[in-house]
């Protein structure tokens, strides 16, 4: 993003806010429409998005983090729409046991994984953003969403083995 376009956007300048709104709204689209399947919900959440990210950015330091701070707006809304929503989480034994699986294979249809996401319970599926897309630890997980480790641990395993029989189900 242009350092001189957030400057203005810092200054609230209207025309450097859509700028900013046009370069971004696709990508945080994206994000939100990871975690969230209803297109009501993932415009209101963009909404949201958009407005914390336009009354806080004068809060920025480093305008060199503002994509990567975006998008943690967006996922914060998307959390906090889930707990709104009271997204509920698939019952397991809380003594979690983790699959063994060769996390070097890397997975180069992308595409086709994100759309299976769609097929996960809601959270479930914020869980596997969470880790696997967003890289936050299990620990943060479970703060972020008021659950367990064990929890978070056991979602994501059923959210493996789930994408994993879909994928076969898929022949992808």
């Amino acid at each position: 993003m242009e350092r001189e376009l957030l400057l203005e956007c810092q200054r609230s300048s209207r025309s450097a806010q859509r700028k900013v709104y046009e370069k971004m709204a696709g990508k945080l689209y994206s994000v939100c429409r990871r975690y969230l399947k209803n297109d009501e919900d993932i415009e209101e959440v963009l909404a949201d998005t958009f407005y914390k990210i336009f009354t806080k950015i004068t809060q920025l330091q480093n305008l060199d983090t503002f994509e990567a701070w975006a998008r943690k707006i967006a996922v914060n809304e998307c959390l906090q729409k889930l707990r709104a929503t009271k997204a509920q989480f698939i019952s397991m034994d809380e003594n979690f046991v983790e699959t063994s699986g060769t996390s070097s294979e890397n997975i180069s249809f992308e595409k086709d994984i994100l759309s299976l996401l769609n097929f996960l319970p809601e959270g479930c599926r914020a869980i596997f953003n969470l880790f696997a897309i967003e890289g936050y630890p299990h620990k943060e997980i479970a703060s972020m969403l008021s659950i367990s480790e064990g929890t978070s641990k056991s979602q994501l395993n059923f959210a493996r083995k789930k994408l994993q029989e879909l994928l076969i189900n898929q022949n992808i």
